[in-house]
């Protein structure tokens, strides 16, 4: 038994992003209360796509926070502290250079670790839940033709892991870092998101729409936009351009 009371293991679950709201509803979720599954069956990913997992082998956790509003004037600061308190648990554990593909994905050896998933839940105007919905690739070897840039942690360091206790560790080093969130303000977060941003610097190739552009990545603002230049500047909104391949 993990002596935090506030992890749970819920065994097969659809999602646990979506358990996880069906407590906030019944009035039983607290902050930073955690639900881990080892078999989610219909994990959500970023714009509507599924996270698929092998029963037995990942992490499948969601864990809800009440924000320290003032900190998160904008919602996407939240999102970049929870990328990178992620990114820094996997840094210790795997020691190779764990970088931030915006918005939110981690990748390491140019390929995807970690999927991260936070729904923020509002009474009116006032921002009162996140839900981080963290999935990692751990021991799965074996991927769909479709996750073809997916990499798990057994592939990086060839050792075999128990997913639940790394989610428990996970969950304590996540609890930590948001009870020191005052001494990291605003201004280090976002320096640090981009200290760490997939590609910064370089140049990609991105599709808005039917069309594609090359276009190099300089950053990404506090309110989660990223800023590229080809020509000229460019400012775009999650969702708005679709990313396509690093331009070798």
């Amino acid at each position: 038994m993990h002596p935090n009371l506030l992890f749970n293991n819920i065994g097969q679950t659809e999602s646990t992003n979506n358990y996880a709201m069906e407590q906030i509803h019944a009035g039983l979720a607290k902050h930073g209360m955690a639900w881990f599954s080892d078999n989610q069956t219909m994990g959500k990913g970023q714009r509507g796509k599924s996270w698929e997992s092998q029963p037995g082998m990942n992490i499948a956790l969601s864990v809800v926070f009440e924000p320290v509003i003032p900190l998160f004037q904008h919602p996407f600061l939240f999102n970049m502290f929870i990328s990178l308190t992620c990114r820094q648990f996997l840094q210790e554990l795997i020691k190779e250079k764990v970088d931030i593909k915006w918005p939110n994905d981690l990748f390491i050896r140019d390929r995807k670790a970690v999927g991260l998933l936070i729904e923020n839940k509002y009474r009116g105007n006032t921002w009162n839940w996140s839900i981080v919905g963290i999935g990692i690739n751990v021991n799965q070897t074996s991927f769909a033709e479709s996750l073809k840039n997916a990499i798990s942690l057994r592939q990086i360091s060839g050792e075999t892991y128990h997913p639940e206790f790394l989610a428990t560790k996970l969950h304590d080093y996540l609890l930590s870092e948001m009870n020191n969130i005052a001494e990291k303000g605003t201004e280090k977060i976002l320096f640090d998101y981009n200290q760490h941003l997939y590609k910064i610097g370089e140049k990609v190739t991105l599709k808005k729409d039917d069309s594609t552009f090359d276009a190099t990545i300089k950053g990404v603002n506090e309110r989660g936009q990223l800023i590229t230049r080809d020509i000229v500047e460019r400012v775009f909104q999650f969702g708005e351009v679709e990313w396509v391949k690093a331009v070798e």
